[in-house]
């Protein structure tokens, strides 16, 4: 099955690197027509070079700017198919230390965005024929922990928020499905940053200790399901959310 999304139109975001870039890069190879936006113009132009698809520079938290690329989108090439809410942010700090303004940037960043996202992106989806929104929460989302009081929080958030739209469309039409994704600790440069910038904190061993399967999740894990949630092979699947996390939430 080497085209899976074939004639699809799918919108990216956070996609210049990372997880995004992953996601679009499996969904073009499989036939996607692929847009790709980040707030970092320099490696958002690179990764679309490399990838050769179509790209915009897009701040998620600006309602202005979604109604431009959707508006865009359906001006360029007409329909859209698949939207992936990738971008977001971290945020460390227990509810003690988190300041008000860190608060409000993380929720704008990582959940704020997915409302604009969806809100803007369903009537051209609806009008497209079929569609799948496939929001990146996180295991955080899930599991808490005692210091990321906001990350936690924005990204348990976007897994009720998806199961709210997800219910809207059903019943507003049977064509759009919208499900979440929680990955576990994943190899992103993110990630592998933070690992090598201690070295003797061991942090690499320390995440791993968490995961039954013994070792972070890659970037395709991930890929892999967004590709499946984005294709019609999950076409009954809608509300849920797709749990990534080598066995973590089963301890």
């Amino acid at each position: 099955m080497s085209e899976r999304l074939k004639n699809k139109v799918g919108l990216i975001t956070g996609a210049a690197q990372g997880l995004g870039k992953e996601m679009a890069k499996i969904m073009i190879s499989q036939g996607a027509t692929i847009v790709i936006t980040d707030i970092n113009e320099k490696s958002l132009v690179e990764t679309a070079e490399e990838l050769s698809c179509k790209h915009m520079v897009m701040d998620v938290t600006k309602e202005d700017q979604w109604k431009n690329v959707i508006s865009n989108i359906e001006k360029d090439i007409g329909s859209l198919n698949i939207l992936v809410n990738n971008a977001g942010i971290g945020g460390g700090g227990d509810v003690e230390s988190t300041d008000l303004e860190s608060w409000h940037l993380v929720h704008s960043v990582n959940l704020d965005s997915v409302f604009l996202g969806c809100k803007f992106s369903l009537p051209l989806m609806r009008k497209s024929g079929n569609g799948s929104i496939i929001n990146i929460s996180s295991m955080s989302g899930i599991v808490a922990s005692h210091n990321m009081s906001a990350y936690n929080s924005s990204k348990a958030a976007v897994r009720h928020l998806s199961k709210s739209i997800a219910l809207h469309c059903a019943k507003s039409t049977n064509l759009v499905r919208c499900n979440s994704i929680h990955p576990v600790f994943t190899r992103t440069a993110m990630v592998q940053s933070m690992i090598d910038a201690a070295p003797e904190r061991n942090i690499e061993e320390k995440l791993v200790q968490q995961i039954p399967l013994r070792k972070l999740a890659e970037p395709i894990d991930i890929a892999n399901a967004a590709l499946f949630l984005a294709s019609d092979e999950s076409s009954f699947i809608t509300g849920t959310e797709l749990v990534i996390d080598g066995g973590l939430s089963a301890t």
